[in-house]
């Protein structure tokens, strides 16, 4: 059991603070002060929070404590951080962007008001790109979020200010969203797990029946898989399960083609998901090397639905105020509505298509992205020409167009030291399979538990440790 110190009670999972709060080892308002305390010593550098509101949080504590149905839930005095596009009660909504409202939202949206009940402690809001648009996290309304490996270099996005606060031990969870990739590209760019279930098995923002024509998905980020699994349970509105153990014998696809055209995979990339995929074999699983039939225009298809739902997310807005490309690609996405080119992704055939190929497969290996992360501003120019650069780089929308499951697991450091992921995918409905999958790959490969913000020289694996950095292993202590 951790001890209820600051340092003690920001390096612990999910599980195990709810776990203190319940044996009222810890308190509510105990383990909210230490993971404010880290907020005010770490955001200045990283701009994880677009919004925290102190007195808000330590009133969220401290109603946590007088409660007993709050203070003996599963996720008791667990604090989480809310991606920016969530409505979360004291606090505005503003999506990245100045052309929204700065007012308060009235009320808690209803993913907020499940995490409540579960008994989490919300923080604030995170960062992210205007109107969730980009894979990286630079707002021209509220400025730049850094990777907690390295501050020059990208967060991810577009759930950006998610992954940091929770790679930087700022939250323990974090809740983020994935239109098409903005849970995976940021937990792979920070190392933290991050999962998009498949539509449907979580609401929406705002209880909206879809979202950019059915690519999107909310989902968690976390430390630890099972505190993913734990929080997507509450997200859904489903009782708890156990802990995910070891999955029975797979039978497990691995592939390095890019999904994009023109894309090349970094060799120090292509290593790390075969270290994954070799360590899979010798833990009994059946894995094989195959490419999924992705289709040349793959880009295009997304985009059908990606641009005019950025349109649709820009009614009501005054586009004098939005970032130029954002304005650009507004009215592309109104045309594309207006040529009725604007299908849902339920009637996408490569759905189909790719769960044929699936066949009695049961898990895909990929990379998340097809090199370690960028620096920022390295893209800034136009939106096609951002659009070019940023599909090269990441492998992850494909399964948005789709609708199946996916998650991000870190696994290896980059010569440079920063993160490294694998992407797990499974068939829709076989979440399980990735959560279970994913927790083994935790266990046989050796990643810090969380990102080492007090290092100087940003090594956890050879560097002495001084105080608060991180074990070498991705288990939390409990």
């Amino acid at each position: 059991m951790v001890i209820a110190t600051d340092e003690g009670l920001t390096s612990s999972s999910a599980r195990a603070i709810a776990e203190l709060v319940r044996r009222r080892k810890a308190s509510a308002e105990q383990v909210a002060l230490a993971h404010l305390a880290r907020i005010e010593q770490l955001d200045g550098v990283f701009g994880a929070f677009q919004a925290v509101a102190r007195e808000l949080v330590l009133a969220d504590a401290r109603a946590v404590d007088a409660d007993p149905s709050r203070r003996n839930g599963p996720l008791a005095g667990v604090p989480v951080a809310v991606k920016d596009n969530v409505d979360v009660a004291g606090l505005p909504t503003r999506h990245g962007s100045a052309a929204t409202p700065d007012r308060p939202a009235a009320a808690d949206d209803e993913l907020v008001r499940r995490l409540r009940t579960a008994g989490c402690v919300v923080l604030g809001k995170t960062r992210m790109p205007e109107l969730a648009i980009w894979p990286f996290t630079e707002s021209a309304a509220f400025g730049v979020t850094r990777n907690p490996w390295s501050p020059e270099h990208t967060a991810g996005g577009s759930s950006g200010g998610s992954a940091v606060a929770v790679a930087t031990r700022m939250a323990a969870l974090a809740l983020g969203s994935d239109g098409g990739g903005s849970l995976r590209i940021p937990a792979a760019c920070c190392g933290v797990f991050g999962f998009k279930p498949a539509p449907g098995l979580v609401p929406l923002a705002r209880e909206s029946e879809s979202h950019w024509f059915g690519l999107s998905a909310v989902g968690p980020l976390s430390r630890t898989v099972e505190d993913a699994a734990l929080m997507l349970d509450i997200l859904a509105g489903r009782p708890p399960r156990p802990e995910p153990g070891p999955p029975a014998r797979l039978r497990i696809v691995v592939s390095q083609r890019p999904n994009v055209p023109g894309s090349r995979i970094d060799p120090e990339v292509a290593a790390a998901v075969d270290d994954v995929a070799r360590r899979f074999r010798e833990a009994g699983h059946a894995v094989t090397e195959a490419d999924p039939p992705y289709p040349l225009d793959g880009a295009t298809r997304f985009c059908r639905r990606w641009l005019p739902g950025i349109a649709e997310d820009a009614e009501g807005l005054d586009l004098a105020r939005v970032e130029p490309r954002t304005r650009d690609m507004v009215r592309a996405g109104r045309l594309l509505r207006r040529l009725g080119l604007a299908a849902p992704v339920e009637r996408e055939p490569l759905g189909s298509r790719l769960r044929a190929w699936f066949g009695d497969r049961e898990l895909l290996v990929t990379p998340v992205l097809a090199w370690p992360p960028v620096r920022h501003h390295r893209w800034t120019s136009g939106w096609i020409r951002t659009t070019v650069g940023v599909a090269r780089w990441i492998q992850t929308p494909v399964w948005n167009l789709t609708a199946f499951p996916a998650a991000s697991v870190p696994v290896a450091l980059s010569k440079n030291n920063l993160p490294i992921a694998v992407q797990l995918v499974a068939p829709p409905g076989a979440e399980g399979t990735i959560f279970a999958a994913a927790r083994q790959v935790s266990d046989l490969v050796t990643f810090p538990a969380w990102a080492p913000v007090a290092r100087q020289d940003r090594n956890p694996a050879t560097s002495s440790s001084p105080p608060g950095s991180p074990p070498s292993s991705r288990r939390s202590a409990t």
